[in-house]
C-alpha cells in the first residue's frame, strides 16, 4: 500500500525540555517508490465524503498540536540530524487526461505536479521506473518504464509533453496501461512481493467510455489505483476506478491550480521509514527522537538543546512565560456539524496541554460565520476544566464565511484590555477556515500583524492559499498551513519550528514543559 503508517513518538523525557521538537524533511532524491501501482487522478465538483473531511480535520488537529509544541520552544530549534528513506522498487505510470476541456495553462499545472512527484523519487533501473500515458479521444504513450533511467531525463521528458485536446476516453487509457504500459516489453518488472505497480490518472471530466470493468481488471492484475478529482468530475466514476479503501485512494482538488498540493501526499506515501534512533545511527548527546525518514536530538528535563542540534546545556530554571491565545474558528455551513465537533475536541486538547492561570496562559475563543460571536474572552475562565466545559457548549453557527469581519473583531475586541488581554504579554491568534472568505480581509490581516500579533492561518479543503498567506505572520511559510489529506500532516509538522518564549534565558520555559508532555500523548493517540 502507498499509505505508510506514521511511526509513534516513543515516550521519552526528551519532551520534558525547553526545546521544541522540529521534524526534518527527507533530502531530495532520498524518497523511493515501490513496485507498480495504478493512481488515478480525476476532476470533480463534490466536496468529498464525510470520511475524507474527518481525515482533514484529524490532520488539522495534529498540525496545530505540533504548531504549539514548536511555537512553545525557547532556544535554538533542534537541527535535522539524519535522513533515511528506503522503498521497494516501483513501476509508476502517470495516466494524464489532456482532453479539450483541459486548458493549456491547466495542463502545465499537471506537468508541474508530475515533476514534483518525480523529484521525490529514487529513480533508477533497480529502484523506481516511471512512464507517462497521455490520453484524450486516443492514447499516446509519451514514454515507457524503460525509456529513461535518470531523474533529470524524466523531468526533461515531462516538460516536452503536449496536450491532445480531443475527447475523454479514460477507460481506453486504463486498458492501454494494462496491456502495454505495464508489459515486460515496455520495461515493467515481473509481478512479485518485491515490486509494486502504481499508476496516476488525471482527468477533468466524465469519461466517454466505461471504466468499471477495465479498472477491476487492472486491480486484479496487481495495479493499485488512485483517483484524483479536479473540478467538475463524477465522484461515482472515481470510486469505480480507485482501489480499496476508497478514502485512501480517491482525492479531490477544486482546480488545477491546487493539484500541486497533493505532491507531498504521494512523496510521503512512497517512503518507507527506518527508525534511525533504534538502530543507533545518530550522534545525539542525550535523547534521539525519530520522525518520518529522519531523526532529531533533544534533551532531558533540566537541559536545553544547543545550536549544534545534538549537545545539551543545563537549564538555570525560570518562572515560566505568559501567553494570550485566541482561537478564531470558522463555523460556516461548509464545515458541517460532525466536523465542528472535531474542532471543539481539538481546542480542548490544546487547552489540556497549557498551564492556565492569571500569570501564564489565557485562552479566548471566537466563532464566526456570517457574523462574529465571542464564545468567551481571555481570562474569563481561570482553569482548564471551565474552559473545556465552555468549548463543549459552543453551538455551531452554520452560515457564511466572513473571515475579514472576524479578523477585525480579533483586533478591536479579543486582544483588548477590557476583554482580558494583558499588556506586554505575547498575543497569538490562530485562524481556522475551510473556504474562501465572503468579505475583504487585506486591511484587517495587515493591521493584526502591524500590532505585533503572531498570526497563524490554517486552511482545510477548499481554503484559499492566497488568503492564508495574507493572514499569516512573517515568515509566511512558517505561519500558514494547508492540508487536503491526512497523510500530508507530518510534512506540515516538519515546518512548525516557531518560538513562543521571549525571555532572554532560553531555559525559562517552565510553562512549556508540561505542555510538551501532553503533546507526546496527543500525537500518539491521533496516530492510533
Amino acid at each position: 500500500s502507498l499509505l505508510v503508517p506514521l511511526p509513534s513518538v516513543p515516550p521519552s523525557p526528551a519532551l520534558h525540555t525547553c526545546q521544541g521538537l522540529a521534524p526534518c524533511l527527507p533530502d531530495e532524491g532520498q524518497v523511493n517508490t515501490s513496485g507498480p501501482r495504478l493512481l488515478l487522478a480525476t476532476l470533480h465538483p463534490a466536496s468529498g465524503s464525510s470520511a475524507a473531511m474527518d481525515r482533514i480535520f484529524s490532520a488539522l488537529l495534529l498540525s496545530l498540536l505540533l504548531l504549539f509544541q514548536s511555537y512553545g520552544v525557547c532556544g535554538a530549534p533542534p537541527q535535522p540530524r539524519g535522513t533515511l528513506c528506503r522503498t521497494k522498487p516501483t513501476d509508476l505510470v502517470f495516466i494524464i487526461d489532456s482532453s479539450r476541456s483541459v486548458r493549456p495553462h491547466e495542463f502545465e499545472k499537471v506537468k508541474v505536479f508530475m515533476s514534483r512527484v518525480i523529484e521525490g523519487l529514487d529513480v533508477g533501473p533497480n529502484s523506481t521506473r516511471v512512464g507517462v500515458i497521455n490520453y484524450a479521444s486516443s492514447v499516446k504513450n509519451e514514454f515507457s518504464l524503460k525509456t529513461y533511467q535518470t531523474k533529470a531525463a524524466l523531468l526533461q521528458a515531462v516538460q516536452r509533453i503536449e496536450p491532445l485536446s480531443t475527447g475523454t476516453m479514460t477507460g481506453l487509457a486504463i486498458q492501454f496501461a494494462i496491456s502495454r504500459a505495464f508489459s515486460d516489453s515496455e520495461g515493467a518488472r515481473v509481478r512479485s512481493p518485491n515490486f509494486n505497480k502504481v499508476a496516476i490518472v488525471v482527468t477533468d471530466g466524465r469519461p466517454q467510455d466505461g471504466v468499471q470493468d477495465v479498472s477491476a481488471r487492472a486491480r486484479a492484475a496487481g495495479i493499485e489505483i488512485f483517483a484524483i478529482g479536479v473540478g467538475r468530475v463524477d465522484m461515482h466514476t472515481l470510486r469505480q476506478i480507485a482501489s480499496e479503501p476508497l478514502d485512501d485512494h480517491v482525492d479531490y482538488v477544486e482546480s488545477y491550480s491546487v493539484i500541486e498540493k497533493l505532491t507531498h501526499k504521494f512523496q510521503e506515501a512512497f517512503c518507507v521509514v527506518s527508525d534511525l534512533c533504534a538502530t543507533g545511527d545518530h550522534d545525539c548527546e542525550q535523547i534521539c527522537i525519530s520522525s518520518p525518514g529522519a531523526y532529531k536530538c533533544a534533551c532531558k528535563e533540566g537541559f536545553t538543546l544547543n545550536s549544534d542540534g545534538k549537545t545539551c546545556s543545563a537549564c538555570s530554571g525560570g518562572s515560566g512565560s505568559a501567553l494570550d491565545l485566541v482561537f478564531l474558528i470558522d463555523g460556516s455551513k461548509s464545515v458541517r456539524p460532525e466536523n465542528f465537533e472535531l474542532v471543539k475536541k481539538f481546542i480542548n486538547q490544546i487547552v489540556d496541554s497549557l498551564e492556565v492561570s492569571d500569570k501564564q496562559a489565557q485562552v479566548g475563543l471566537v466563532q464566526y460565520s456570517s457574523s462574529v460571536r465571542q464564545e468567551f474572552p481571555l481570562g474569563q475562565f481561570k482553569n482548564k476544566k471551565d474552559i473545556k466545559a465552555a468549548v463543549k457548549k459552543m453551538a455551531y453557527m452554520e452560515k457564511g464565511t466572513m473571515t475579514g469581519q472576524a479578523l477585525k473583531y480579533l483586533i478591536d475586541s479579543s486582544f483588548s484590555i477590557v476583554n482580558g488581554a494583558r499588556p506586554g504579554v505575547p498575543k497569538v491568534g490562530i485562524v481556522f477556515t475551510d473556504g474562501r472568505s465572503q468579505d475583504y480581509i487585506t486591511d484587517a490581516a495587515k493591521k493584526a500583524k502591524d500590532l505585533g500579533f503572531r498570526m497563524f492561518a490554517v486552511g482545510v479543503g477548499n481554503a484559499v492559499e492566497d488568503e492564508l498567506r495574507e493572514i499569516a505572520s512573517e515568515p509566511v511559510a512558517e505561519h500558514y498551513f494547508y492540508t487536503a489529506d491526512f497523510r500530508t500532516i507530518s510534512k506540515i509538522g516538519k515546518k512548525l519550528q516557531m518560538k513562543i518564549c521571549i525571555e532572554e534565558d532560553p531555559c525559562e520555559c517552565k510553562s512549556i514543559v508540561k505542555f510538551q508532555t501532553k503533546v507526546e500523548d496527543l500525537i500518539n493517540s491521533l496516530q492510533q
